[in-house]
């Protein structure tokens, strides 16, 4: 997904759908230091890629909760 659409579907979201899908992201990144720790990870990207989703994330709750 773009970074553009996925910023577009984060703004949308409530904080809830938000720290839902924080949770999630840091499982992902968890699994993916153990696979590269382990050497069975790929896509070395990939911990890239989800750090700054994370990081996205944070920032569209951030936004939200400076709104209220």
């Amino acid at each position: 997904m773009k970074k553009n659409a996925f910023n577009e579907e984060l703004r949308s979201k409530s904080v809830e759908e938000l720290k839902a899908e924080l949770v999630d992201a840091k499982k992902e990144l968890f699994n993916l230091r153990f696979q590269n720790a382990t050497n069975q990870l790929d896509n070395t990207g990939r911990i890239r890629e989800v750090r700054k989703n994370i990081a996205r994330i944070q920032t569209a709750m951030t936004l939200k909760a400076a709104a209220n």
